[in-house]
């Protein structure tokens, strides 16, 4: 397959689950992961890395894995979303 082809995948499946579920569309967001593909691509073909297509996909899952937990962790979403959804549906956590 097209390295072009497969580096299309996931954005594309991204944008699709964000417009149902969301009903909008952000293009920085659409941009984000081709733009990390691109990066991740020039820096493993600089230093001659065996499968980079692979490589790529893999890198890319474990950056926005970690920048996502980073967010997660520093806005403290546990206690806001459970005290959202306290108040919600009334709600009670065994503590």
């Amino acid at each position: 397959m097209s390295t072009i082809l497969l580096y299309s995948v996931t954005p594309l499946l991204g944008f699709m689950k964000n417009y149902v579920k969301y009903k909008r569309v952000n293009a920085l967001l659409f941009m984000r992961t081709p733009f990390l593909y691109l990066l991740i691509d020039t820096l493993m073909r600089r230093y001659r890395v065996n499968h980079i297509l692979l490589w790529t996909l893999i890198v890319e899952r474990w950056f926005l894995f970690g920048y996502k937990i980073s967010v997660a962790y520093l806005y403290d979403h546990y206690h806001r979303r459970k005290n959202k959804y306290t108040r919600k549906y009334n709600l009670s956590y065994e503590e």
